[in-house]
């Protein structure tokens, strides 16, 4: 069984570009070992594709050659927070509803190409900078929401982080899981990696 990880920086995590299964530090390393554990006599492959800064607009550019060329069994895909970023450090505005038509090029497609088990992650923003605290309501709730809807459309599984996330900083100072807000931590990608693999085990045939 191929599972396949899409998306930007927080699924990136630092892995080796010249080497597509090498997984990185991020929460696709701790999902594939949990994973492992649990079905050590299934044959898991596990494809990291994601690329840091890359908005929905970038993984439809390389959909075909990073994901559906690779015929993969389970896709996940985590995108989302850039096309919020770039609004806020490059004036470079990603429209909710270009975010949602692109979104739904790479879901539409999986849908008809492919037998893909569709995972969607959803895009998040602890309470850890309070420079970005403007985000939610000058942006990117208005993207969540996109992305539930999309969610309830095309997804087999639908992994709400930016809510998972908010539920788990209470009682704890939201650091502990991201510096920036953005960029999960050793601890913050243990964590997704955790829900990730709950969520996926009942996939794993």
């Amino acid at each position: 069984m191929r599972i396949l990880f899409q998306g930007d920086s927080i699924t990136d995590a630092g892995r080796d570009r010249s080497d597509p299964h090498h997984l990185g530090n991020g929460y696709p390393k701790y999902a594939a070992e949990i994973l492992k554990e649990w079905f050590p006599d299934e044959e898991l492959e596990f494809v990291n594709f994601g690329i840091s800064g890359n908005r929905a607009c970038d993984l439809v550019a390389r959909w075909e050659a990073e994901c559906l060329d690779w015929k993969p069994d389970i896709v996940s895909i985590l995108i989302g927070i850039n096309d919020t970023w770039r609004r806020y450090d490059a004036n470079d505005i990603t429209t909710a509803e270009q975010f949602e038509a692109n979104y739904r090029k790479l879901l539409s497609d999986l849908r008809e190409k492919t037998s893909a088990t569709i995972v969607m992650l959803e895009q998040f923003l602890l309470p850890a900078d309070p420079a970005k605290e403007c985000w939610h309501g000058g942006d990117l709730d208005e993207k969540i929401q996109v992305t539930r809807r999309l969610a309830r459309e095309f997804a087999d599984v639908f992994v709400p982080l930016d809510g998972m996330l908010a539920a788990a900083c209470v009682g704890q100072d939201p650091t502990a899981f991201s510096g920036d807000g953005v960029h999960p931590n050793e601890e913050g990608a243990r964590l997704i990696g955790e829900w990730y693999a709950d969520a996926v085990a009942p996939y794993i045939l």
